[in-house]
């Protein structure tokens, strides 16, 4: 079964965005960026989801919640398990650019080495892993063309 998750496209007012800096928590070598988000808890929406998850793992509150941009579905191991997520991407935007960790989850909290603020221009160059992995050009075409009219569905990734 899919895990449902609302992730975040945060972006500050100079079109940077948020990225969580993660690791696997049994070997810090194993190190990956990401967006903000996390599955959905009860009966939440997938809108509250995406509002939860960032003020839990970066503090930030203070958000313009705008639409769906991007749907999609991964797999990939972590901390000892599998993990098959249906992913939607929200954008949002925020002049609230200090960040903190105090809402972490303890799995959090093992296995995230903080955040960082990052320029389109950083992303594109950057040799690091990002995901999902074609960020780069999808935040380019975001800043560039606006959101789509209806969320683009990306291509599954299994790792």
């Amino acid at each position: 079964m899919l895990r449902k998750v609302s992730r975040v496209v945060l972006l500050d007012p100079y079109d940077r965005i948020l990225l969580m800096h993660g690791y696997e928590p049994g070997d810090p070598t194993k190190e990956w960026w990401f967006t903000p988000g996390g599955g959905l808890e009860g009966d939440e929406t997938r809108q509250e989801a995406a509002l939860r998850e960032l003020a839990e793992e970066t503090g930030i509150t203070e958000v313009e919640l705008g639409p769906v941009l991007w749907h999609r579905t991964c797999s990939f191991p972590f901390d000892g398990r599998r993990w098959d997520q249906d992913e939607w991407y929200f954008l949002a935007r925020t002049a609230q650019t200090d960040t903190n960790a105090e809402g972490q989850t303890e799995l959090e909290r093992r296995s995230v080495a903080g955040s960082r603020w990052w320029t389109s221009a950083e992303l594109s160059t950057t040799r690091e892993t990002v995901y999902p992995t074609r960020l780069a050009g999808l935040l380019r075409t975001l800043l560039d063309e606006g959101p789509p009219g209806a969320p683009v569905v990306l291509a599954p990734e299994i790792v």
